[in-house]
């Protein structure tokens, strides 16, 4: 049993809280924390050893050249590498992939030949492999996955032949912790001929990895999902694959000799390492790897399995709550939808971090896999070795009081329904500026954001229901992160004067159409369009609080409304 306590003493970040609740911090396969000891080798390289490496005579050079090179061979040691010249630094997983997108697929793919992807991958896992098709003619096949989020075995080996050149899949799923069989993938590509690219991004820091074993050709990781710094990751790859492919830069220290004629290049890993490094982080990801050593691997996921089982029966007993992702082999991934009653990811996301909870929301970079699953996202919790079942029962229990609180405040109005909006009323301000006054001063009087957020959630709540016969592709509006839509109007028996009615799937922006709303609907298109939309926003600090998606959504709304102001002032 691992003893949390002294593990999660040892990670600086736990001493802070968020928004005046203790941190609990469930986002691990986006990116770790850093133990003590990380920070402590970097900050000790900063401190003592800096200089630029390989080229330098002085004892300084010297010994940061050590550190680089230890940190190689750390690496090398941890996933089992034959030679650690085969361990390329990179700034992460996805420039690994990059790397042998463009050097692999643009010496080795012709057209016609086909890239065998997982429905199951990452945007970096993805994109990369569609460039290089683009550019060389190859093809890319997808492996489906079942409703459990388990590759189809069976169907991967239909779509492997003699055409097949390369095979690139995940060993977990980010967005849904699914765990596959990568050393029988492995074998079945080799099989006829193909090679293998594996992202581990999301195994290294939870399994043991053997590369050999594995028998993979090209396995790719970041530092920042395994307890280590941001800015740096590896490539590994056998070294007959590796030498003959091109480089991926050029530069500095990747060269054996350059005339203006013609450039001979170093030998690995130096070749695919141009330019001055990130030493410090490949010290600190040494280290982090140390560290990990000394807790166990299987330590480590003996752990997050009893997470993820108790996690998953919590959030399984919530009513409304849906799990998406039950594959029989998981990492401690929990990924889930609300749909009793309906509430959009980013709700959720924002309502647990009102709690002090820190969860992910969104498609996880993965949106092939949410359209599989008919969803536009998930809200997901991801488990590191500092989490405890604290944390989950925690996690469990906010969930269970947003829910509620969700269900007691979703009251339609049964007369709007049926009456559309033809009686529609709305009591308005004198002007836009006077509207925009009395929200102002409300702002005003409430002391910081948690407030004044939720402050907007409750003016969503009581947002005048929109018919869904006025849902309409006409009435959407693009450009906002979450299902908008807008019906405006010229108010019956007046000839300037506007009126909109509107909705969302999400519960923040159901708040800021009810600003807009009290804002603009019944004001003439003249008083709309003098109305300085962006400089008020910025007066109740939406422009600080609002990230850049919700802002881009919120302008989109005042567009949709000052384009029939402008339409109507013009005629």
């Amino acid at each position: 049993m691992l003893d949390v306590a002294a593990v999660r003493a040892q990670f600086p970040i736990f001493e802070t809280t968020a928004h005046g609740f203790p941190l609990i911090y469930l986002d691990s396969a986006a990116s770790t924390q850093q133990p003590t000891a990380v920070i402590a080798a970097v900050n000790a390289y900063h401190r003592q050893t800096h200089a630029n490496i390989h080229r330098g005579v002085y004892q300084l050079s010297q010994t940061a050249t050590r550190l680089y090179e230890e940190a190689r061979n750390t690496v090398a040691r941890f996933i089992n590498a034959a030679d650690s010249a085969e361990c390329i630094f990179t700034r992460g997983a996805t420039e690994s992939i990059n790397l042998v997108a463009a050097c692999w697929g643009a010496a080795n793919l012709n057209a016609g030949d086909e890239i065998i992807l997982s429905t199951l991958e990452h945007h970096s896992n993805i994109v990369p492999w569609q460039l290089i098709a683009q550019k060389t003619g190859a093809h890319i096949r997808v492996i489906p996955i079942n409703d459990a989020g388990e590759i189809q075995f069976d169907a991967y080996q239909q779509l492997l032949s003699s055409r097949t050149r390369l095979v690139a899949v995940n060993q977990v799923s980010n967005a849904l912790g699914t765990i596959n069989s990568v050393r029988e993938i492995i074998a079945a590509a080799h099989a006829v001929g193909a090679v293998v690219l594996i992202d581990g991004a999301q195994w290294v820091a939870h399994g043991v990895t053997n590369v050999q074993e594995l028998n993979a050709d090209f396995y790719v990781f970041s530092g920042h999902k395994l307890y280590g710094p941001t800015g740096i990751g590896v490539l590994y790859g056998k070294r007959d694959l590796l030498n003959t492919m091109p480089p991926y830069q050029g530069g500095g220290d990747m060269i054996e000799q350059v005339t203006f004629e013609r450039t001979t290049y170093a030998p690995l890993p130096s070749k695919y390492e141009a330019g001055t490094p990130n030493i410090s982080g490949a010290v600190g990801l040494a280290a982090a790897l140390t560290w990990i050593e000394s807790i166990g691997l299987a330590t480590i996921s003996a752990h997050e399995q009893r997470l993820l089982q108790h996690a998953t029966a919590r959030l399984s007993a919530i009513s409304g709550l849906e799990i998406k992702g039950m594959a029989a082999q998981k990492s401690g991934v929990v990924s889930w939808i609300v749909v009793d009653p309906p509430l959009a990811t980013l709700d959720i996301g924002t309502q647990l971090d009102l709690r002090g909870i820190c969860i992910r929301t969104g498609h996880h970079c993965c949106q092939p896999l949410m359209n599989r699953f008919g969803i536009a996202a998930t809200a997901r919790a991801s488990f590191g070795v500092y989490n405890n079942l604290d944390d989950i029962d925690r996690l469990a229990e906010a969930l269970t009081e947003i829910i509620a609180a969700a269900r007691a405040k979703n009251t339609i109005s049964p007369a709007l329904q049926q009456e559309g909006w033809g009686n529609f009323k709305l009591t308005a301000a004198a002007s836009p500026t006077a509207a925009a006054n009395e929200i102002a001063e409300i702002f005003e009087f409430l002391p910081d954001w948690p407030m004044r957020h939720q402050h907007v959630i409750d003016l969503g709540d009581k947002l005048l229901p929109m018919p869904e016969s006025l849902k309409t592709a006409a009435t959407a509006v693009h450009g906002c992160q979450s299902t908008v839509h807008i019906a405006a109007r010229i108010a019956p028996g007046t000839t300037d004067i506007i009126e909109f009615l509107a909705d969302s799937d999400a519960n923040l922006v159901r708040g800021l159409i009810a600003l807009l709303q009290q804002i603009y609907s019944g004001q003439s298109a003249a008083a709309i369009l003098a109305f300085d939309a962006e400089a008020f926003f910025a007066r109740i600090g939406l422009d600080q609080h609002l990230s850049m998606s919700r802002r881009n959504g919120l302008a989109a709304m005042v567009q949709r409304v000052r384009t029939l102001a402008q339409q109507v002032a013009s005629e």
